[in-house]
């Protein structure tokens, strides 16, 4: 029952900003922050079977079950079930899917003998229901969660000493559904099934595993950024797990991300009364004669944050910041207190594996784009990564659900504070979108909830966030309260094959008209009256090559006919656009040419050919 394919990685540091060479972007670990250990990746093989009738909880599986077939670890549950019926293509599910994971492994030997130790154990996305047990006991996350919710991002469990054997069995119990009410992006699910624009599912072991050791007392993988490029300061946003209560210092140093010397940048720290469990805590440091990121010059800054106890043991974490400033104003987006033109394309990350990913990531950037929409999905988060040392703006988005209730927006929230925790470190990222074109929200016009709802997470994301622009609806139907727009930008979706129609479109836009603009009214609520006092940005356009769409058949006609939208749209007063899209999904093909094909459109020229 034990894996042969157990292997030790060692994080790398990173290499110079900028460049483009594949093997500087090597990360096992699906996270931000480097401790000063050496994981044990569980990945490989494992036993696993499915339980269609839903009994393994009753039998009591994670006890002892007979396995009878193997799956990779990470893998989906849709490539396990095609490899079981012996088809290459993944299949889906209906209703529900339930599926067990076991392996064993041996107890690693705990090596840090100047502070009290333990063993983690950290999923990087699993689910959407994730049971764990060791040994036959079931474990809890750091949050105290028997049961974790949620697929897109990170989760772990401490391993209690008592629980661990010289051979311990890891059991995985992994609950997926079609329910619309939880964060299901663009997959199938009970309101729209598979085909056109919605895609086959994707469940279960969808990142590594991997065990470490760390201290008792430290600083979690979450570090929030936020600058005050004005004055040259950042805060901090450090969560601290404690075990043990008292006085601690954190000392924070700062220095370049390469550079030959070992001194800091900068330094300070700060002194604590810290009581158990764990706990959120700002901190400011100024960088001197501080460096801007942007894709121009995606300048990057090590921040080695160190949580020292009573007796002097520092517990370190690593991780790699950007100063940048992000802001509407008008109707220009300005970063760094320059006015920025959003060149966007909107990239669907699907099934796709990080190397592919990153294969797309670093045409997008080569080809001349200075923003990439990632179409709500979570991504593997070496993408975030990549994008801040390549120096690409990032628009994210929360998976959404697609049914408007209650239970869907708690849902929507706990994902979005997942999300905020692992990717509130990186400059890349600078626009988040709440939902996109009403899934989710169906009844943003009619239903005062579903917007007070909306308009909470805006005011949130605004304080707590400041680091980000927020669009609340992307598409059409934004929130008006009391005439004020509760949305950075005044976003909107316009596809149509006809030129004529495009530039009849653009001067409605500009000259604010917010009917018959897209598919709903471009803003709901109170009433709104643009007068250009927010950036506009058509955030999707394009999608020549859509079935029943239109436009021209010839790849050469297409190109010429791109030109010319790209030209409507600069020759105006809009802030920005994001081209639809860069590659085939699916069904979904709405691309001149696609990075999938070594080719790409961004900016309405055909830049390179791989």
């Amino acid at each position: 029952m034990r894996s042969t394919s157990r292997k030790n990685y060692s994080t790398s540091k990173s290499q110079e900003e900028g460049s483009l060479k594949e093997n500087e972007f090597i990360n096992p670990l699906p996270r931000a922050v480097l401790r000063k250990n050496t994981p044990i990746l569980l990945d490989g093989e494992w036993w696993f079977s499915l339980d269609p009738e839903n009994i393994g909880l009753t039998e009591n599986w994670y006890l002892g079950h007979k396995y009878e077939n193997k799956a990779d670890w990470p893998g989906s549950i849709e490539h396990h079930i095609a490899k079981l019926k012996g088809i290459k293509e993944e299949t889906t599910w209906e209703g529900k899917v339930v599926a067990w994971y076991e392996r064993n492994f041996p107890m690693p030997g705990l090596v840090n003998d100047d502070a009290p130790s333990m063993l983690q154990l950290t999923f990087g996305a699993c689910g959407y229901e994730t049971r764990v047990w060791l040994n036959g006991i079931l474990l809890k996350t750091i949050e105290g969660e028997a049961v974790h919710l949620g697929e897109y991002t990170s989760f772990s469990y401490e391993l209690k000493q008592e629980t661990l054997q010289a051979d311990n069995r890891l059991t995985v119990r992994i609950e997926d559904s079609m329910d619309a009410d939880i964060p299901r992006g663009k997959q199938q699910s009970s309101v729209y099934k598979r085909g056109g624009i919605w895609y086959q599912t994707y469940s279960g072991a969808v990142r590594s595993i991997w065990l470490e050791e760390v201290e008792r007392n430290r600083l979690r993988s979450r570090v929030g950024v936020v600058s005050v490029i004005e004055d040259n300061l950042v805060r901090f946003n450090l969560t601290t797990r404690i075990h043990d209560a008292g006085s601690y210092t954190i000392r924070l140093e700062i220095f370049n991300r390469k550079q030959d010397d070992e001194k800091p940048l900068a330094a300070s720290e700060f002194r604590l009364l810290l009581e158990a469990e764990q706990k959120q805590q700002r901190l400011v440091i100024e960088v001197p004669d501080a460096k801007l990121w942007s894709p121009e010059n995606p300048h990057l800054y090590r921040l080695v944050a160190k949580l020292i106890d009573a007796n002097g043991y520092a517990a370190e974490i690593e991780t790699f910041f950007g100063l940048r400033k992000i802001e509407a104003r008008g109707r220009y987006v300005y970063l760094n207190n320059e006015i920025l033109y959003l060149d966007g394309i909107l990239y669907q990350p699907a099934t796709y594996s990080y190397n592919e990913i990153k294969q797309h990531m670093l045409a997008m950037k080569e080809l001349g784009c200075n923003l990439v929409r990632i179409h709500i999905a979570g991504v593997d988060p070496r993408v975030y990564n990549l994008a801040d040392k390549l120096g690409l703006l990032l628009w994210v988005e929360v998976p959404s659900p697609h049914h408007s209730s209650l239970i869907s927006r708690e849902n929507h929230r706990a994902e979005l504070l997942r999300m905020l925790d692992l990717i509130g470190t990186h400059p890349s990222v600078v626009i988040w979108s709440l939902y996109n074109e009403d899934w989710g929200a169906q009844d943003i016009a009619t239903n005062i909830e579903t917007r007070e709802y909306i308009t909470a997470m805006y005011h949130y994301m605004m304080i707590a966030q400041p680091q980000f622009l927020v669009v609340d609806n992307d598409g059409w139907q934004h929130i008006s309260y009391l005439g004020r727009l509760k949305s950075d930008l005044l976003t909107v979706h316009i596809y149509t094959p006809e030129i004529a129609k495009w530039k009849e479109t653009l001067d409605k836009l500009i000259g604010g008209e917010l009917i018959g603009v897209a598919a709903y009214p471009l803003v709901v609520g109170d009433p709104f009256f643009y007068r250009k006092q927010a950036p506009l940005v058509v955030s999707e356009w394009g999608g020549f090559g859509f079935v029943n769409y239109g436009g021209p058949e010839k790849e050469t006609e297409r190109i010429e006919l791109i030109k010319q939208y790209k030209r409507e749209l600069k020759n105006r007063p809009i802030a920005g656009d994001v081209y639809t899209q860069a590659t085939n999904v699916e069904d979904e093909k709405k691309r001149l040419a696609g990075c999938s094909n070594r080719k790409i459109i961004c900016a309405g020229r055909l830049i390179k050919k791989y």
